[in-house]
């Protein structure tokens, strides 16, 4: 096992309302320095469907999420590892989520990317006053779910969540 530090900056600032986090990132996202990056994720396709758009860059979708108000991060900020499947983090150190919300107070509501993102953050934040969802995860490994099905659920948080 070896010790990853959390390896980018959260997507967010001033407008951000909702803010989606995944655990911590895959190997594939830690080589491409952004969020989802592993190409069988479907979280950036979902997007794409449900917003009609084409986002080819992380430049683009950066620049996307900031203007539609959606947040990216994750629950964790260091961990042991020696794969990417989240049932092998260990020693999980939360990032500091209470400052985060400190300084975006505009964040409603919380969208956790998977099961294990959302028992990390209820686990560490809780208690925050925030209310997280668990939303179907978005990896290739829960292939159980159809896309079209975790679409219709993503899509449902953002419309109930003033996003479309």
């Amino acid at each position: 096992m070896s010790l990853y530090r959390h390896p980018f900056e959260p997507i967010i600032d001033e407008h951000t309302r909702v803010l989606f986090l995944g655990s911590f990132p895959s190997i594939a996202s830690f080589e491409q320095s952004f969020y989802y990056a592993h190409p069988r994720n479907a979280f950036w396709p979902i997007l794409e469907s449900i917003f009609g758009v084409s986002l080819c860059s992380n430049e683009e979708k950066k620049i996307f999420c900031l203007e539609k108000g959606i947040g990216l991060w994750d629950v964790i900020g260091s961990c042991e590892r020696s794969n990417s499947s989240d049932t092998n983090l260990k020693k999980c150190v939360p990032n500091d989520f209470a400052d985060l919300r400190e300084r975006y107070p505009g964040i409603r509501r919380i969208g956790c990317t998977g099961k294990k993102s959302f028992d990390l953050f209820m686990k560490y934040y809780g208690r925050s006053g925030i209310e997280a969802v668990q939303l179907p995860s978005t990896s290739p490994a829960h292939a159980s779910m159809k896309r079209e099905e975790k679409e219709r659920i993503y899509k449902a948080f953002l419309e109930d969540n003033g996003i479309l």
